[in-house]
């Protein structure tokens, strides 16, 4: 699955809504391929296989977000 929170900080973060998530690197041509990720029902995040951002489901974000050193915008 993801890696612990104390592996690594994470390049970006997205506090998202849903429980299934796209992601495609979001830098177009330099971008990767488009994977759809599914939210931990239970951790309450998913990290991106390709590059590594993390998506923290908004009812776990005041949970996560500070095991990963991240505070919420």
């Amino acid at each position: 699955m993801s890696a612990t929170p104390k592996d690594h900080a994470p390049p970006e973060f997205e506090i998202v809504s849903a429980w299934r998530v796209a992601c495609d690197g979001g830098e177009g041509a330099l971008g990767h391929p488009r994977v759809w990720l599914s939210v931990d029902r239970d951790e309450g995040y998913v990290e991106c296989g390709y590059c590594d951002k993390l998506f923290v489901h908004e009812s776990f974000a005041a949970e996560v977000l500070p095991k990963f050193g991240l505070e919420a915008p």
